[in-house]
């Protein structure tokens, strides 16, 4: 493995050992979906954004320009992140250093799955892994990045 590979590899379990919620509801759901559209719609994106707890869908927005091709990819990184507890960006690294890709061979099914970026585990503490945020549209890094960025925020605002 190479060290740009395990430095992002680092990086991206940080995000995850950074980004724990003290506790998550649907007033949660809601204000952190809603936080994520803003700035979607600020930055001029067309992405459809997502917050489930495996088949209870919490909040879902898809801001003009988005396709019906960003459901699918939703429902198929949301799954990912649910079934492994991690980003789909993590994951999508951590298979790839291995040269090992889980949707081809019979293992998980592609139509199913995906380790495309832009999926996120909403980690509580003393918890674990309760629902999953994910957008799509942009690319995987920038689908990552925009959870990320507003996870962030949102914990510092609610930590205020």
């Amino acid at each position: 493995m190479t060290e740009t590979v395990q430095s992002r590899i680092t990086e991206l379990q940080q995000h995850e050992e950074e980004l724990v919620f003290p506790g998550f509801d649907h007033h949660d759901a809601w204000s952190l979906g809603s936080l994520i559209a803003n700035r979607a719609i600020a930055a001029g994106h067309a992405v459809a954004i997502d917050i489930r707890r495996h088949n209870v869908v919490l909040f879902r927005c898809v801001l003009p320009g988005a396709t019906a091709d960003q459901e699918e990819w939703i429902r198929r990184k949301s799954a990912s992140t649910l079934r492994f507890e991690h980003s789909t960006a993590l994951l999508g690294e951590e298979f790839a250093s291995k040269d090992f890709d889980p949707t081809q061979g019979g293992w998980l099914a592609p139509e199913d799955y995906t380790l495309a970026g832009g999926s996120f585990p909403v980690r509580v503490r003393g918890a674990g892994v309760v629902a999953a945020v994910t957008v799509s549209g942009l690319s995987s890094d920038d689908d990552h990045q925009l959870v990320v960025d507003s996870i962030r925020a949102y914990l510092q605002t609610a930590a205020g």
